[in-house]
């Protein structure tokens, strides 16, 4: 195990200036390259303490102006447009890049790590996702995944898409099995 100084809040770990210790890769490959944490000597320690006040003031700037943008696009709901098999099931799957593109043409500019998203979305539907703004600030996304706009629209308004789509096929049936049987009927008739 290795022992850090956060530099920041980091979700499940712990709040700007804790000494955590971690697992040498976790720090190795995520936290010391991003500069989340360094590590946790007589002179970091230090430094960090004489910075502290300048550190935690950057912070609580960079916090407010992610709760002013929150505040700005709340309830923000984005639509995605994939092909899908007749089960609802994606050829692919909607993915955290995916999301933040669609995003930015929604009007809110993040990046891709900034999306919380735990697994892939493989299926059609409205999914709730969380963005991370700052360590301190979360907004929930809806990702609307649909074949086409205009299923889009419908799954917004609470619509059944593939309820629907099973009626209309289902009423298609019962049309070709009542025109079958016209012309069975007038085949015997002559």
């Amino acid at each position: 195990m290795i022992e850090l100084i956060l530099m920041q809040r980091v979700e499940k770990l712990g709040q700007m200036g804790e000494r955590v210790k971690v697992r040498p890769g976790f720090a190795r490959n995520f936290l010391l390259p991003q500069g989340k944490a360094i590590r946790a000597n007589a002179d970091n320690l230090a430094r960090f303490e004489r910075d502290r006040a300048q550190l935690e003031a950057q912070n609580l700037k960079r916090r407010e102006e992610a709760e002013r943008v929150a505040e700005r696009v709340f309830g923000i709901s984005v639509v995605i447009v994939r092909s899908a098999g007749e089960s609802g099931s994606l050829y692919g799957s909607v993915s955290s890049r995916d999301i933040a593109d669609a995003c930015k043409t929604g009007g809110l500019t993040i990046d891709r790590t900034q999306v919380m998203l735990d697994q892939p979305i493989k299926n059609l539907g409205i999914t709730q996702v969380r963005v991370m703004l700052h360590p301190e600030v979360v907004i929930p996304v809806a990702v609307n995944v649909a074949r086409s706009v205009e299923e889009a629209e419908k799954q917004a308004r609470g619509e059944d898409v593939r309820a629907a789509d099973q009626a209309e096929e289902e009423s298609l049936e019962a049309e070709l099995a009542a025109e079958l049987a016209e012309l069975g009927a007038a085949a015997d008739r002559d």
